[in-house]
């Protein structure tokens, strides 16, 4: 069996070759390699352009009296960086090289959520905005003179105000800021991108202040009045009165075909206002309008008396009394900040049916003023609710 001894080596001089010539070919390579090294060296870019960009928060030049912050939601379109940067050259000559992305220490997210939540003080017993972040990116590129980069900075949120679980969409900024730097300095970056930051809320906050006393966004309450149009004009219509009750004067109109009726009239109601914002409240004030068109009303000669002009008064009556139940639906409790304009039409439209329905079910159980004794039971009833609204 043959053997493998470890501590004899297969030397040169076993390989019969000349000693001085190894050691001339060996320092040669030596000095090969570490010339290769030194220069790979001096052409390799300082490694520390992976380092993230440190955002440092900061009190703020202004303090908030209409908002704190939330929330943040990052809606970037590129997430991985914030920043892409010239890394610092390894020499002041050598060129730019190509720039690297850069993100914030904690990720872009978190870094940006805690500038803004630590810069601004945070009093929950104001407005909670959402903020969300469409865009923030430092992008650089060389210039004009050897040795310096030019710097942008792009900034651009959305704001929305968050009430009773509800998102309501505010105000939207984009804006930013340039610099221009040494190349071989970094320490421009993070005030250019915390100063664009900062001008994004003092934007918010300068909006605000402006606008949280009368915007219908920013409202805090809603406060509801109701007012009745009882202007009588020498027009068209008749607007409900006790003082003016019809008269067949008023009965203008001529039927447009043959009708077995003795009279006809129509009564109707609508309503208007615009909402005004003061000192945070919304005061909706509604001018109600129960009216009866003249020409669209008419009657038969031998039904001039007072038994049928008291039938076509009571058709009028329930249209009042349809706008008073109407008006009190329309509460405070019952309107939301956010939806109270879409509440009152609903409403709206429902007591424009319970209207027609009530006028039909009158006609046909008076026989349209025919049956004296349903005719007394519905002026009863009338006159009840009339003086439960405080009408009559």
């Amino acid at each position: 069996m043959k053997h493998m001894h470890l501590n004899k080596a297969s030397g040169p001089e076993n390989r019969g070759e000349n000693p001085r010539r190894l050691l001339q070919q060996l320092y040669i390579g030596g000095f090969a390699a570490l010339l290769l090294l030194t220069l790979l060296s001096a052409a390799a870019p300082v490694a520390d352009t992976t380092e993230p960009l440190v955002l440092r928060a900061e009190p703020l030049a202004f303090t908030p009296t209409e908002f704190y912050i939330a929330s943040v939601v990052d809606e970037r379109q590129d997430r991985k960086a914030v920043a892409y940067l010239f890394p610092l050259p390894a020499a002041p000559a050598a060129p730019l090289g190509k720039a690297l992305p850069v993100d914030l220490q904690g990720g872009g997210l978190a870094a940006i959520r805690d500038f803004m939540q630590q810069s601004l003080p945070q009093n929950k017993k104001l407005r909670p905005v959402v903020v969300r972040l469409k865009e923030c990116l430092v992008s650089e590129t060389a210039g004009a003179k050897a040795g310096r980069v030019d710097g942008h900075v792009v900034v651009a949120m959305a704001f929305e105000y968050e009430r009773d679980g509800q998102l309501i969409p505010l105000v939207e900024y984009k804006g930013g800021a340039r610099y221009d730097r040494p190349a071989s300095q970094h320490g421009v970056v993070e005030p250019a991108l915390r100063r664009s930051l900062a001008d994004a809320l003092l934007y918010l906050n300068t909006w605000m202040d402006r606008e949280a006393s009368t915007n219908e966004k920013l409202a805090k309450a809603l406060k509801v009045s109701f007012r009745d149009h009882a202007l009588n004009l020498e027009d068209d219509s008749v607007f409900y009165s006790p003082e003016r009750p019809l008269a067949w004067t008023d009965f203008q109109g001529a039927s447009s075909k043959p009708s077995t009726f003795a009279a006809s009239v129509f009564p109707s109601f609508a309503y208007e206002g615009q909402p005004e914002v003061i000192d945070g409240v919304i005061h909706l004030d509604l001018v109600m309008k129960v009216y009866v068109l003249k020409s669209s009303s008419w009657v038969k000669a031998p039904a001039r008396n007072a038994y049928g002009l008291n039938h076509e008064q009571r058709h009028f009556d329930i249209v009042k009394l349809v706008a008073e139940r109407f008006k009190k639906k329309l509460t405070p409790e019952r309107l939301t900040l956010e939806d109270f304009n879409s509440i009152i039409q609903y409403e709206y439209i429902e007591s424009f049916r319970e209207m027609n329905r009530l006028q039909e079910q009158y006609d046909n159980e008076t026989r349209h003023g025919l049956d004296e004794a349903a005719q007394a039971s519905w002026n009863k009833r009338i006159d009840e609710e009339l003086r439960a609204f405080r009408i009559k």
